[in-house]
């Protein structure tokens, strides 16, 4: 996955762009994955950084132009790589043209392109929402429109108004888009809050969850509406001409039962989704900014509810850690502590990268690059999310403690953590660009970056690439072969098999950053094996092992 703003910037504007990307095409094909998303380059005022779009056919300016698209896609596809776009329809840019005319009259024929409501007025007279739900920014998800006395809903920010998805026009417009794009070369699409198209039409209020807040989550409205299979289906038909990737992105929704209506081989919707079970593990009981702890064994049910789930129902998983909306995982489920950094990350990617499913690697985490330093303040954070949410406690007249509190918590969890400039190499910027980057590299870029690790056996690049092969070469057993957890209950060790026929493998991945002892299923004692992988230097196993800070192996037996 590919973040265009902190990529590579090509013509020192201090910007990512698609010619940036261009340039590094070995660098990705050299580690071995076989697709490139790309997160989104349509033209864009960039309120929320590409995901609200004010022209699905156009590129944004700073980006490049479509020729640049089409040189990128033809340099993927001479490498047999293929290309991914994100498609963003559950809203579009306040600046879009179809909004433009929507928001200027009741009688514009685009009106009912988005969702309009009348106030609702207190019993004192003041005016008020149409309901209570909370923007995922802060605040009312509804935006008051003075001219035309509605609200219009955004459950992103104001400048990213909800598409009307009962409206057949939108839905027709929305596979126009698709096939403009699939008809180009493009491969397939990410289908970003693609869950959110189909709200409840009543809209009620949402239940109070927080007693304290004006405004609540109404995903029970919004997230898996009455008529969300019926609009992916009209996706899912021209998925399937085209034999198109998709991959939806679904918030707030933890039932496998839900996600295999879209996912079901026999279903012709989606081919997999990204569910945020175990990227929610750490979130507070108010949020993901709020502080929150998690247990292994919390982690080894959500793997194993999935891997088992979608196996046994002819459903696909999509398996990841990192993304532009997820903090850096190293530095959140391992450690970025100098000494165990590099074994950290080499763990993860062993944890990974034997699941069933496709695997998702963000640029970076193939580097093992870290969240931003502990010392940076909020003048330092780029991303409306975490800036809005700090500044609104800071308004409502959060207390010193408290907002160095929040910062603990976006050092570890903020979006702008997988953000920064990639790191290229040891000059100024890391090689990402000539001059000051639109947000600050990373601290750590003299040590961690990509030339460093490209030439370097025992890299935590060439490990990843050696993640790949093992996958490519043994695709039975670790892309196909039933997954089963091995000592369940145990907290510091999440060890699973992989099991195809005669054919089996035991990956162990230790989350502790200190030495522990275990012991090995007697059952891996008594035939022959081989180890494939290990971020150490192990050779064998014994009945009772000592396993060192996240070490990681996998047997082959």
């Amino acid at each position: 996955q590919i973040y265009p703003a902190s990529f590579k910037d090509s013509n020192g504007d201090g910007i990512g762009d698609i010619p940036g990307i261009i340039s590094e095409l070995d660098y990705i094909a050299g580690l071995g994955v076989d697709i490139v998303w790309l997160c989104p380059c349509y033209k864009s005022p960039q309120v929320d950084m590409g995901y609200d779009i004010s022209d699905y056919k156009d590129i944004y300016e700073k980006y490049g132009t479509l020729d640049d698209i089409d040189e990128l896609i033809n340099g993927l596809h001479k490498r047999g790589l293929k290309f991914v776009m994100d498609l963003v329809v559950n809203h579009t840019s306040d600046e879009h043209a179809w909004f433009q005319s929507s928001i200027s009259s009741k009688e514009s024929p685009y009106r009912d392109w988005y969702i309009w409501k009348k106030p609702r007025y207190g019993a004192d007279g003041s005016r008020q929402p149409p309901n209570n739900w909370l923007s995922y920014f802060g605040g009312s998800a509804w935006e008051y429109d003075a001219n035309t006395d509605e609200y219009y809903l955004h459950l992103f920010a104001k400048g990213q108004p909800d598409l009307n998805w009962e409206n057949p026009k939108v839905r027709d417009a929305v596979h126009d888009i698709m096939r403009f794009w699939l008809d180009r070369g493009v491969d397939g699409f990410r289908m970003d809050v693609i869950n959110f198209i189909s709200k409840d039409p009543a809209m009620p209020d949402a239940p109070i969850k927080d007693p304290t807040a004006k405004y609540q989550w109404g995903d029970l409205y919004y997230a898996n509406g009455p008529r969300l299979h019926e609009f992916l289906q009209g996706l899912g038909k021209i998925l399937k001409e085209y034999n198109a990737f998709s991959v939806g992105e679904m918030p707030c929704v933890y039932d496998p039962v839900e996600i295999i209506k879209a996912v079901g081989f026999d279903r012709n919707e989606l081919n997999m989704i990204f569910q945020f079970e175990i990227v929610d593990l750490d979130s507070g009981p108010t949020g993901r900014y709020t502080a929150g702890s998690w247990q292994l064994t919390q982690l080894k049910k959500i793997v194993n509810k999935w891997e088992t789930f979608m196996d046994a129902n002819d459903g696909w998983n999509a398996i990841y850690l990192e993304n532009h909306d997820q903090a850096r995982s190293v530095s959140r489920f391992a450690s970025d502590a100098a000494n165990v950094r590099k074994v950290g990350a080499k763990m993860l990617a062993t944890f990974l990268g034997f699941q069933s499913g496709t695997i998702f690697v963000y640029q970076g985490q193939e580097l093992g690059l870290a969240n931003v330093p502990t010392t940076w303040g909020i003048d330092k954070y780029q991303d409306i999310e975490s800036v809005n949410y700090y500044n609104d406690e800071a308004a409502a007249g959060a207390s010193k403690d408290v907002l160095d509190t929040i910062l603990v918590e976006l050092q570890k969890k903020a979006r702008d953590n997988a953000r920064t400039p990639m790191h290229w190499n040891a000059t100024e910027y890391a090689g990402f660009s000539s001059v000051k980057p639109w947000m600050d590299v990373n601290e750590d870029y003299k040590e961690w970056n990509a030339e460093s690790q490209v030439n370097d056996s025992a890299s935590v690049y060439s490990y990843w690439q050696s993640v790949f092969r093992l996958r490519r070469q043994f695709k039975d057993v670790f892309v196909y072969g039933k997954f089963d957890l091995v000592d369940a209950l145990n907290e510091s060790v999440f060890a699973y098999k992989r099991v195809y026929g005669s054919s089996e493998a035991l990956i162990v991945t230790s989350f502790k950053d200190t030495e522990i002892k275990w012991t090995v299923p007697t059952e891996y004692l008594t035939t022959p094996g081989k180890i494939l992988l290990t971020n150490y230097d192990r050779t064998d196993i014994a009945e009772e092992i000592v396993l060192q800070p996240f070490e990681a192996f996998v047997l082959l037996i």
